[in-house]
């Protein structure tokens, strides 16, 4: 199985190394030779599909299947348009993405299948979230005490160019599950913990059985495959929640390869997400069944002499990176480190039967790594309320 993946980026890195667990053989192509994905694959390309659609074209024609890992929507128009020419799936639903990158029209649907949500402002006083609506991850996102910081956070909007989200700041334990869909039918597989920096960016992923009670997993799945349903997703995408003391509350929906948690599932529990929906755009679900283990997914950093826990956009400086099974004593890692190096960065995925176990062992990496650098402290940003 070839696999051609268009983006080099963190949704590249992913989807690499999602492809290699599969055995796939994988192709990146990205229009810039210094994409972090390229040293991690098989075969890189320096190539715009933009610029180039016909010299695109014919590698898609020599693949299996071909992945987007990016979120430029002009690249992502030209990949849908060439989609019945390439004679393979393109794994990707340009209209479910649509839907899922605005925030304002996703939430409309959501809340017409009864999916709980955080409380619109001004009802849900403060503090409250601003937000731009068709952004990605954290950027442009401020917490809001106060009517000046409304105003402040709309003006970050603003000069993003977009429109603004003002609902209620949820607090509670940050969870994940991906979905997959036919355009008809939908699956839902595993629930993740998503653990923030003080920069609200992903810095670490646990999956273990743990992570909310089976009735809350039950009913987060069952609001993927609502969702998924409603809005006739045919690819995968990811339900991002908060656990409150009242219950779920859905933030937002994203109909894209995402970074991280993928790659957490498959480390805990064998099941590989790239090889679900490959597998389904061909008519036939792999349907592994999990087998039961538990993994640390967890960004960090060196820089100045200090050892940092690092969210996704800081590992995304990472040049030139490679794998490397047992750095740190990590079942795995995607790192640029080499000893003596003074600046290095490294995604550590650490495993165990139980999640005591993958912690453990989760912490044990970081001690060496500190070790490794004759280094007495590990410095680990969390968000400014949670």
């Amino acid at each position: 199985m070839r696999i051609a993946i268009v983006g080099g980026a963190l949704q590249g890195m992913e989807a690499v190394l999602l492809a290699k667990a599969a055995g796939y053989e994988t192709i990146v192509l990205d229009r810039k030779p210094g994409a972090p994905a390229m040293s991690l694959c098989d075969e890189p390309i320096n190539l715009d599909p933009t610029k180039d659609p016909e010299g695109a074209l014919r590698i898609f024609q020599g693949c299996d299947a071909v992945i987007p890992a990016c979120e430029e929507m002009d690249l992502l128009k030209v990949l849908d348009g060439m989609k019945d020419r390439m004679g393979v799936p393109l794994l990707f639903d340009l209209a479910s993405y649509n839907i899922s990158s605005s925030k304002n029209r996703s939430n409309e649907i959501m809340a017409s299948v009864g999916v709980p949500l955080p409380r619109p402002w001004p009802d849900c006083g403060f503090p409250a979230i601003v937000k731009p609506a068709s952004q990605s991850g954290s950027i442009g996102v401020s917490v809001a005490y106060n009517e000046d910081d409304v105003k402040r956070g709309l003006e970050t909007v603003k000069a993003l160019h977009d429109e603004p989200v003002i609902q209620e700041f949820v607090h509670g334990k940050s969870v994940s599950i991906e979905v997959i869909g036919n355009g008809t039918k939908a699956t839902s597989y595993v629930t993740t913990e998503v653990c923030l920096d003080f920069n609200y960016d992903c810095k670490m992923v646990r999956c273990n059985p743990n992570i909310m009670s089976q009735d809350d997993c039950d009913l987060f799945g069952k609001i993927g495959i609502d969702v998924a349903e409603a809005i006739g997703l045919n690819a995968l995408m990811d339900v991002e929640a908060i656990l409150t003391p009242r219950g779920l509350r859905v933030l937002e929906i994203d109909a894209r390869i995402p970074s991280q948690t993928p790659a957490a599932i498959q480390a805990a529990t064998g099941i590989n997400l790239l090889e679900e929906l490959v597998t389904t755009a061909l008519g036939k679900p792999a349907g592994r069944g999990s087998t039961g283990g538990c993994a640390v997914y967890r960004h960090i950093y060196l820089k100045n002499g200090e050892l940092r826990s690092s969210g996704e956009k800081e590992f995304g400086h990472v040049v030139r990176p490679r794998f490397e099974p047992g750095l740190f004593g990590s079942e795995n890692s995607i790192t640029d480190y080499e000893p003596g190096k003074d600046e290095w960065h490294a995604t550590l995925i650490s495993t165990g039967r139980t999640e005591q176990e993958a912690d453990e062992k989760a912490a044990a990496c970081i001690s060496k790594a500190l070790d490794e650098c004759s280094l007495d402290e590990f410095l680990d940003g969390t968000p400014e309320m949670i």
